[in-house]
């Protein structure tokens, strides 16, 4: 399941930049296999955070609420891949990225939410992370105070 295709990342940067920035052999003629890799690592960077607390890739037909933001977060990764093979990227993709990552970053942590209508399947591959076991609590902290 992919969260965007080559098509996007063109129209993302444009017909000639997208040349410029994917065309290694000089033939004027767009890189496929370069737009495939940073496209295939901007998508496993956003499902490496995704998969702190969900199970990824996240079906955007099952969660179509949730496809134009992976979408928009996976081609700022992209984008950022592509731009940087040809120094200098430009400050607003940099920035973009950075912020990117910090959403990312929220959302793996619990500080944000991905905006679904409906729960996202959680990450079970991970195993229980906490687990509280036992006899409840006979005395709480303020009964204990002073003692």
């Amino acid at each position: 399941m992919s969260y965007i295709v080559n098509s996007d990342v063109e129209l993302r940067l444009g017909a000639a930049a997208y040349v410029q920035l994917t065309d290694d052999d000089g033939d004027g003629v767009a890189d496929t296999a370069v737009v495939d890799e940073a496209r295939l690592a901007a998508e496993g960077e956003v499902n490496s955070y995704l998969a702190r607390r969900f199970t990824v890739p996240i079906d955007v037909s099952a969660f179509p609420e949730l496809a134009d933001v992976l979408k928009s977060i996976t081609l700022d990764a992209a984008e950022y891949r592509l731009r940087i093979r040809r120094p200098p990227a430009p400050q607003d993709v940099l920035e973009k990225y950075v912020r990117t990552l910090e959403w990312l970053r929220g959302v793996s942590e619990g500080r944000l939410e991905l905006p679904s209508t409906a729960a996202l399947p959680a990450n079970t591959a991970r195993g229980v992370i906490a687990q509280a076991v036992g006899e409840e609590r006979v005395l709480t902290r303020e009964e204990m105070a002073g003692h």
